[in-house]
């Protein structure tokens, strides 16, 4: 995957701005003895903010854009001017980015539509400057606030491919084989188990100009959602598809039982999953006759609509689209979908090789006359009231 432009994880370091200092001004003229304060607001920090785009399809940009920090409030000054506030950062990510905390694993946001923005970290608010506190008992405050400090904090951004029907089979179900058949899309076709390394979106075109998106993902062996193959490191990107479509191959030793190990699979990776339509598609049926077929069919699960296809001779493919295209606009899918239920980053989740590649800055050693005071404590004075402008 490293040489792949398709990235669907990466972790970043993010910092919003920090707020300016209010300012201590006294104004001062030549009849004017006392004037009395009029010190400005420091400016607020930058925003850290996501917007989906939807013409972006990995997170290949930020694999190389791994600290993003966003720029500090500016300190308020005399005649109640206000400080200037500090530059947001925007980062466009693809629809369907879920973002996690890199510490916990924690579920903190995603973004699933075109434009839409979602402020990641909020920027400190400046501290307000000192005609704030004036009063007819406080005519001079020599004090004024200051401004909050910046929010830092390392996130995982995983990307969730939006798609209506996603693929799901063991390696060499002839996953691959059905989105070059009936859409524009070539992936790697080979006769080796996981010749697909990284999702393939497809178009499929349908009757009267429509059309439906269909999402192969490398194939899911037993043991997926613990870690084993490469199944679990792609399984999020069917949490979104309005219809899961099975394929097992008809030379498997037991069609049924093979359904039920991916069935499973998916569930214990995220039980919502079980509530998403199924069809299940006997995949390289041209080695069948109908006398094969006819044994073949009492044999399949209950409950899931079936049919026997074959992407090289084109058999059933036509019929496939027609029971795929009910499910997407079956009035269950019509109805607003409930929110997917993330589930935490734990071990099984990570990429070790994006996680290692964020470092951690060896603190700097400040000058202790600079900041700190002959005690080596803070001074109180500059700390909390900040400059004063005069």
């Amino acid at each position: 995957m490293a040489d792949s432009n398709f990235i669907d994880y990466v972790k970043i370091l993010c910092r919003s701005g920090k707020g300016g200092a209010g300012s201590r001004h006294f104004y001062r003229a030549k009849y004017v003895p006392k004037g009395g304060p009029d010190g400005g607001d420091g400016g607020r920090g930058g925003h850290i903010i996501l917007r989906g785009n939807r013409n972006m399809w990995t997170l290949l940009p930020l694999k190389y854009r791994r600290h993003i920090f966003a720029g500090n409030g500016q300190s308020g000054s005399g005649g109640r001017s206000f400080g200037k506030d500090g530059e947001d950062v925007i980062v466009e990510v693809p629809c369907g980015t879920v973002v996690y905390d890199a510490e916990t694993g924690e579920y903190l946001t995603e973004v699933t539509e075109d434009g839409q923005e979602v402020k990641l970290l909020k920027g400190g608010r400046g501290g307000l400057g000192n005609w704030h506190f004036k009063s007819a008992t406080n005519r001079t405050p020599r004090y004024a606030q200051p401004g909050e400090p910046a929010i830092e904090r390392s996130v995982v951004l995983e990307l969730k491919l939006l798609a209506d029907v996603g693929l799901v089979g063991f390696p060499n179900a002839g996953k691959s084989t059905l989105v070059s058949a009936v859409s524009a899309a070539r992936p790697k076709i080979a006769d080796y188990p996981f010749t697909t390394m990284e999702p393939q979106l497809g178009i499929v075109a349908y009757r009267d100009n429509r059309s439906f998106v269909m999402a192969d993902i490398p194939g899911i062996i037993e043991g997926a959602s613990e870690g084993k193959g490469l199944g679990l490191r792609f399984l999020r990107h069917i949490e979104r598809n309005a219809v899961l479509l099975f394929m097992v191959p008809a030379d498997a030793d037991d069609i049924a039982e093979q359904y039920r190990i991916l069935a499973r699979e998916l569930e214990q990776f995220n039980p919502q999953l079980a509530d998403k339509p199924r069809v299940l598609a006997i995949s390289k049926s041209d080695m069948l006759d109908d006398e094969l077929m006819a044994e073949i069919e009492p044999t399949l699960p209950e409950g899931i609509p079936h049919i026997f296809i074959s992407a090289v001779t084109g058999m059933g493919l036509t019929d496939l689209k027609d029971m795929l295209w009910r499910e997407i606009t079956a009035e269950s899918n019509r109805i607003e979908p409930s929110p997917i239920t993330h589930r935490p980053l734990d071990v099984h989740h990570r990429v070790a090789e994006e996680d290692e590649f964020i470092f951690t800055p060896e603190p700097i050693e400040e000058d202790p006359d600079e900041e700190f005071g002959d005690d080596g404590e803070w001074d109180d004075l500059e700390w909390e009231y900040g400059d004063e402008e005069e």
